[in-house]
């Protein structure tokens, strides 16, 4: 999420997601902070989503429901975000506007207006600030392909338009700011799917990306030529697909999409199947097929299936684990890097593509957005390099503001910012101390400690109950159970009258001394509940 500000006016730049990642245990979605903007509700005019990507709409439904603007969004982005207003029951009370690459949206003394740019996913838009202290340039995620599979190509001459007499700022992706040369064609992957489809003797299931339409409809055309029917498989993979035969993206012949029922029926060189889970989701189509877990369809020997995604870093184990699997099954797996393969390229320009930018634009101040520090770095590095001046480029953390005036811009102060957690229907109420708990739940267990006290005399009336779940198995740890429940007794005996008369003061004595027992006998440390029951 990015925002930018002029005068009293806030316009907010894609609202996504982050991916989770193994430490953030029960964690549904992480989406940012939104407090400066709630605190600036007043000023913020638009929402403007740039494509339809995941970490730039997964947050929408969470903005909306703090902050109801209009959101302004290409047809089929409009498509992607309507399910997710439709599904947390938002899309009747949201001002949904379409725009275009010829879209002029005017607001007090700024415009706005968008250039397209080729991306991994249909109508992704660049967008341009005119201030009156000069203009302004998001670029969204972009590369430069002369050739691509959907002929969207990049609005170049339009760029070169904006660029022509300069632009002020300019902030651009840099996902693949570390790898040199230009980003392969889409078009290439097309002659590869082709052939492992031709090469095929049985299904052939091809998993990738849900918003990569150009590679589904790719699937779609090699199952043409192979009379092949296609089923998919994935929550996602269906509603996104949808969405694009629906308004016209993908062109898919009356009869091919069968559902996942009508498989076993047909030949097995008769079926494709497009599913989801090629970064290894551990609830995904194709790792409950590697698992042979989904109901109704089986990988069986001599299938064929291929990864048409490169691994996102981090997912690499999962991915591992779902291909041993499928080689188990008995299956042909065509896996590995996009160039080893030729089953996908990055929808993300490579280092001649972000010159290529940096030179159509001639910015003045220059911000790398999207990537770990070091692709930042290294497209500041890019950026010096094609001619913008050291020291006017600033790579930013979150909350980080860059305030320019009388066209000099300048980065001292910071806003309040950060991750929100969304576990199920709770949005922000999950913080460090809940997953620090979780943490310890998951490492060593949890040990119940049930007291039943006088309320009176405050003694014990009956013998401890200890309760445990994932720290020991009860039947062969009766003796250490024994051992514990002594030393529950002598606690409370030996604690004197002010300390007995504060449950509070009996539940940290016995967490204290039962703690520091375990750890002793069997060094674990699992997380100690007393509960008093008072009678």
């Amino acid at each position: 999420m990015y925002a930018i500000q002029y005068g009293d006016d806030i316009f907010v730049i894609d609202c996504g997601n982050k991916f989770l990642d193994e430490s953030l245990l029960g964690i549904d979605l992480i989406i940012p902070d939104m407090s400066y903007l709630e605190d600036n509700r007043d000023k913020v005019k638009a929402l403007i989503i740039t494509h339809g990507h995941e970490d730039h709409i997964g947050g929408v439904p969470y903005f909306l429901k703090k902050l109801n603007v209009p959101v302004y969004a290409t047809r089929f982005t409009l498509g992607l975000i309507e399910l997710k207003l439709e599904e947390h029951r938002l899309l009747r009370e949201t001002e949904l506007k379409e725009i275009n690459t010829n879209t002029i949206l005017p607001f007090g003394d700024i415009k706005i207006s968008f250039f397209k740019v080729n991306h991994s996913i249909p109508d992704c838009l660049g967008t341009v600030f005119h201030t009156p202290q000069g203009k302004i340039v998001h670029t969204g995620d972009f590369k430069f392909d002369l050739t691509p599979a959907n002929d969207e190509h990049s609005d170049i001459h339009k760029m070169a338009e904006i660029g022509r007499d300069g632009v002020l700022l300019l902030l651009s992706e840099s996902t693949n700011a570390e790898r040199p040369g230009g980003t392969p064609s889409e078009r290439i992957v097309a002659d590869h799917v082709n052939d492992a489809f031709m090469k095929a003797t049985r299904k052939v299931f091809i998993s990738t990306f849900a918003s990569n339409i150009n590679r589904v409809q790719q699937v779609v055309d090699a199952a043409m030529k192979t009379n092949r029917k296609i089923a998919l498989l994935g929550r996602s993979m269906v509603n996104v697909v949808g969405v694009a035969i629906e308004r016209g993206y993908i062109l898919v012949p009356e009869g091919m999409i069968i559902d996942s029922s009508e498989i076993e029926e047909l030949a097995p060189e008769k079926v494709a199947i497009l599913c989801t889970g090629s970064q290894g989701e551990p609830l995904a189509a194709l790792a409950r097929l590697s698992t042979g877990s989904y109901r109704g369809v089986e990988v069986l020997p001599e299938d064929t299936v291929i990864f048409a995604a490169g691994p996102i870093p981090g997912n690499e184990r999962n991915v591992t684990r779902i291909i041993d699997n499928l080689f188990m099954l008995g299956a042909k797996v065509i896996y590995g890097s996009g160039s080893t393969t030729g089953m996908h390229v990055s929808g993300h320009g490579y280092q001649e593509d972000l010159k290529l930018m940096l030179t159509l634009m001639k910015p003045k101040y220059f911000i790398p957005i999207h990537g770990e520090y070091r692709m930042l770095f290294q497209h500041r590095l890019l950026a010096e390099a094609v001619g913008v001046e050291p020291g006017n480029t600033f790579i930013m953390r979150n909350g980080d503001v860059v305030d320019i005036e009388h066209s000099i811009a300048r980065q001292t102060r910071s806003i309040p910012s950060g991750d929100t957690y969304v576990d199920g229907v709770g949005v922000g109420d999950v913080g460090e101390i809940v997953l620090r708990d979780r943490k310890q739940l998951s490492e060593d267990g949890m040990l119940v400690i049930v007291l039943t006290m006088s309320k009176r005399d405050r003694k014990l009336i009956s013998d401890p109950d200890t309760i445990t779940r994932g720290f020991i198995f009860v039947k062969d740890s009766e003796e250490l159970l024994r051992e514990i429940n002594k030393l529950i007794i002598k606690t409370i005996s030996n604690l004197n009258e002010a300390s007995k008369n504060q449950w509070s003061d009996i539940k940290n004595n016995l967490r204290k001394a039962v703690g520091q027992f375990i750890f002793k006998e069997i060094k674990r440390k699992p997380m100690i509940l007393p509960i008093i029951i008072e009678i």
